[in-house]
C-alpha cells in the first residue's frame, strides 16, 4: 500500500537520460566506439536511477514530478489533467525490466551492427535510445494523457528502427506498423481516454473507478473496450496482430525491443493499467468485459500458436510465439473480473499475468538473439537449414533451447512460474475452460520449438528425420520421403500454397540475411528471397559444402559481444525461473497485488 508520496526529478531523469544520449550518439557518429559507448553508458544510468527507487516502492514510497515543479511552468497539461510521472509499484515492474534489459542490448546491437557492417547505425542507436525514453515515460505515466503522448512518441520513435534497411518491404513493414500503432494509440486510446474523462472528470490513475461504477454500464463498457482494443494493438492481440510479424524485416535488436521488451511489453502494460487501476478488478467483473478479454487472449495464443508450427523462418516462427505468449499476460488480467466476481483467484490470475511480463522478455529475447546470432555467423535464417547447427553453435543453441523449454513452461526456467499461477488461477476463479486453453498452448508450444532443439543437436542436414508435428499441410517444410505424388507442404510464404495465416504472403519475402543461390536452396519448390542485401562472406544460409565445422563449448563459435549478453539474459531466466521472489520481481508483483485486492 502507499505509504506517502514524495515530489522526485528521478522519474523525469530516468525518462531523459537516454534522450541526452540521443544527441551524443548523433554528435559521435564519426567515432563508433565512443559512440557504441554512450548507448552503454545511458543503459547502465537508466537502470541505476530506476533502481534507486526501487527500495522506495517496496516500503510504499512513490516518487512523482509534473510539470508543474518547473519554475515559472501550471502543472496542467491539458484540460482536467496534468502532465505527470508517478513511480509506482506497477510503472516499476515496467521500467525495472526494461531499463535493465537495454543494457544488454546495447552490447549485443553493437556487435550485430558492427558483424554486418549495417548502414545508418548512428541513426539506429539514436532511435534505440528515443524508444527507451518512450516506454520508460509509459512506465511512470500518472494518468492516461501522459501514458498517451508517450505511446504515441514509441511508435514514432520505432519506425526508423523497422524501416531501418530502406528496401521496399522495410518500408512497407514500417508503413503498415505507424497505421496500426497510430490507429491503436492515435484513435481508440484517445477515444477512451476522452470518453473516462467525460464520465469521471479525471483521468488519473487510481482515481477513477469510482465515478465509472456509477456511470452508465453501457458507456462504461465502451471505455473499457477502446482502451483495451488500443493497448491490445500494441500487445498484438488479433485481429490487430499482423503489423507484428511483418516487423520482422527488422535487424534482430529491434525484433528484440520491439517483441520482448518495449513495444509489445508497452501494450500489455497499458492493458494491467486499465484493468487494474483504471477500472479495478471488481468493476471489470461486474460489467462482465474481462471475461470477453480473456476469451480473446484465449483464441489469440491458441491461434498464433498454431501458425507458428507452419513457420520455416525461426524468426516468423518467434513472431507468432510472441503474439501468443503476450496473450498470457492479457488472459491473466481478463480473469482477474470474473475472479473478483467469484471472490477466489484474484490475486493468483494478476500475480501469473504480471510475472508473465519479465518472463517472457528474458525467454523471448533470449530466443530473438539466438537467431540474429546465427545469422550474423551462417547467414542462416530458416528452420530447414539448421539441422545440426548446435555442431557449429552449441552455446548458442544450449541457450536457445532453455529459452524455449521456458516458453513451453518446463520446471526451473521462468515461463513455468507465471503459467503455474495463471493455470492454478483459472481453476480457483471457477473458468477450467481457460485451464484447459492453457495446457493445450504448452503442448504447441513444444511442438513448435521441438523439432528446432532436436534438429540443431540430433540431427544433421543430409540426413534430417521427417518431423510430423510440423510437416502436415499446416508444417513449415515437407518431408523429404514424401511420395511423388503427394502434395508437399510449403516452407511458410511459398508460393505453391496459399492455405496461409493472412499475414504469411506479406512478409516472408522479409528476409534477414544474404541472397540465396536459387540453384542451390529451395524451399519446398519456391525459391528464397532476401530483404536486407547484405553481402554473405561464407556462404548463403545453410551448412558450408562438408557441414557444420564443430566449434566446441569453450565460445569460439562468435563474437561475445553477442554472445556474452544471450547467456547472460538466458541466466536471467533461469534465475526467474528457481528463486523469482529473490530476483525482486515477484516481490514486485506482490506489493502491486496488494495494493489492488488489498
Amino acid at each position: 500500500m502507499v505509504e506517502h508520496v514524495v515530489d522526485s526529478w528521478r522519474p523525469l531523469a530516468a525518462v531523459l537520460i537516454s534522450t541526452v544520449a540521443i544527441a551524443l550518439i548523433v554528435a559521435s557518429h564519426r567515432r563508433p566506439n565512443v559512440r557504441e559507448a554512450w548507448s552503454v553508458i545511458a543503459s547502465v544510468g537508466k537502470f541505476a536511477i530506476v533502481a534507486s527507487m526501487l527500495p522506495g516502492v517496496l516500503d510504499g514510497t512513490e516518487y512523482r514530478w509534473s510539470l508543474g515543479m518547473v519554475p515559472g511552468l501550471d502543472g496542467e497539461f491539458v484540460a482536467g489533467a496534468e502532465f505527470a510521472l508517478r513511480a509506482d509499484p506497477l510503472g516499476m515492474l515496467f521500467a525495472l525490466l526494461a531499463s535493465f534489459l537495454w543494457i544488454f542490448t546495447a552490447f549485443y546491437s553493437a556487435g550485430y551492427m558492427r558483424g554486418l557492417d549495417e548502414p545508418n547505425q548512428t541513426r539506429f542507436f539514436a532511435s534505440f535510445a528515443a524508444s527507451l525514453s518512450a516506454a520508460i515515460g509509459i512506465a511512470f505515466a500518472e494518468n492516461l494523457v501522459t501514458i498517451f503522448v508517450f505511446y504515441e512518441l514509441l511508435s514514432v520513435a520505432t519506425y526508423p528502427l523497422v524501416a531501418h534497411d530502406e528496401t521496399d518491404e522495410a518500408r512497407a513493414a514500417g508503413r503498415k506498423y505507424l497505421a496500426y500503432t497510430f490507429f491503436g494509440g492515435g484513435f481508440l486510446v484517445l477515444a477512451g481516454t476522452a470518453l473516462v474523462f467525460v464520465l469521471t472528470d479525471t483521468t488519473t490513475f487510481g482515481a477513477t473507478a469510482a465515478d465509472l461504477a456509477e456511470a452508465d454500464p453501457a458507456l462504461a463498457r465502451a471505455a473499457f473496450g477502446l482502451l483495451a482494443a488500443g493497448f491490445g494493438v500494441k500487445a498484438g492481440l488479433m485481429p490487430l496482430h499482423s503489423w507484428l510479424p511483418d516487423a520482422m524485416v527488422a535487424p534482430t535488436p529491434v525484433s528484440g525491443l520491439l517483441h520482448a521488451v518495449a513495444v509489445v511489453k508497452s501494450g500489455a502494460f497499458g492493458v494491467a493499467r486499465v484493468v487494474l487501476e483504471v477500472f479495478e478488478p471488481d468493476l471489470v467483473g461486474e460489467l462482465g468485459v474481462g471475461l470477453a478479454l480473456a476469451a480473446v487472449a484465449a483464441f489469440t495464443l491458441t491461434a498464433a500458436s498454431i501458425i507458428a508450427l507452419r513457420a520455416d523462418r525461426l524468426k516468423r516462427r518467434l513472431a507468432f510465439s510472441t503474439v501468443s505468449q503476450l496473450s498470457y499476460i492479457v488472459l491473466g488480467l481478463g480473469l482477474a473480473g470474473p475472479a473478483a466476481v467469484a471472490g477466489s483467484g484474484t490475486k493468483t490470475v494478476i500475480i501469473g499475468g504480471l510475472l508473465h511480463i519479465p518472463a517472457h522478455a528474458f525467454m523471448k529475447l533470449t530466443l530473438f538473439f539466438c537467431a540474429g546470432f546465427i545469422h550474423v555467423e551462417t547467414h542462416t535464417d530458416y528452420i530447414s537449414e539448421m539441422d545440426g547447427i548446435g555442431k557449429r553453435m552449441p552455446l548458442t543453441m544450449a541457450a536457445f533451447a532453455v529459452a524455449a523449454a521456458g516458453m513451453a513452461g518446463i520446471p526451473l526456467v521462468a515461463g513455468f512460474v507465471s503459467k503455474w499461477f495463471l493455470l492454478i488461477g483459472a481453476v480457483e476463479a471457477n473458468q477450467a475452460i481457460f485451464a484447459v486453453v492453457l495446457l493445450i498452448s504448452g503442448v504447441l508450444n513444444i511442438a513448435y520449438f521441438w523439432p528446432i532443439v532436436y534438429g540443431a543437436f540430433f540431427e544433421s542436414h543430409d540426413d534430417a528425420d521427417g518431423k510430423p508435428l510440423v510437416e502436415f499441410p499446416l508444417g513449415g517444410r515437407a518431408s523429404g520421403g514424401a511420395s511423388a505424388g503427394e502434395p508437399k507442404a510449403v516452407a511458410d510464404g511459398g508460393a505453391a500454397d496459399d492455405a496461409h495465416d493472412d499475414d504469411a504472403a506479406a512478409t516472408d519475402e522479409h528476409q534477414e540475411g544474404g541472397h540465396h543461390d536459387t540453384a542451390d536452396h529451395e524451399h519446398a519448390g519456391h525459391a528464397v528471397h532476401s530483404d536486407d542485401q547484405h553481402e554473405d562472406h561464407d556462404h548463403h544460409g545453410g551448412p558450408p559444402p562438408g557441414g557444420w565445422e564443430r566449434a566446441g563449448w569453450t565460445g569460439a563459435e562468435g563474437s561475445w559481444l553477442m554472445l556474452g549478453p544471450i547467456l547472460a539474459i538466458v541466466a536471467g531466466a533461469v534465475v526467474l525461473g528457481v528463486v523469482p521472489y529473490q530476483a525482486m520481481f515477484l516481490e514486485l508483483i506482490e506489493v502491486i497485488t496488494e495494493g489492488v485486492v488489498g
